[in-house]
């Protein structure tokens, strides 16, 4: 990437590596305060940095989420990200495929929107 692109990058970059440690207070530090999250295409998921961070202080409490990231590309300001999130799911352990799209401005992230694929639960879990 271009310094620009990797300017860009960054605030999902450093998200993507505190969602990963859990620790919410860095993760928090990459979103604006007015910043909201949709499933895609148009569905809100959370509106205002209060709510995100609600949102994620329950997720970050799965002992094995990981976000891996598969690909990124960046275009304008935005971010694209394909990732394989590891998950514990209310019916076990597994992963789902998720594309994330970040708008970043003034080196925040002030629009997200993600898809889900499919859950696979793991062998174990499953069987």
């Amino acid at each position: 990437m271009n310094g620009r692109a990797d300017d860009v990058a960054e605030p999902v970059r450093r998200q993507l590596d505190a969602y990963n440690r859990r620790d919410i207070d860095d993760f928090m530090r990459w979103w604006a305060d007015d910043a909201r999250c949709f499933a895609f295409p148009d569905t809100p998921l959370a509106e205002g940095a209060a709510a995100i961070r609600a949102r994620h202080v329950e997720r970050f409490r799965e002992p094995d989420l990981h976000g891996r990231l598969l690909s990124r590309v960046v275009v304008g300001n935005l971010v694209v990200d394909h990732e394989t999130v590891t998950r514990n799911f209310p019916d076990g352990r597994g992963e789902v495929e998720v594309v994330c799209l970040y708008e970043v401005s003034g080196g925040l992230i002030v629009r997200a929107w993600f898809r889900m694929g499919e859950r696979r639960l793991d062998a174990a879990a499953a069987g």
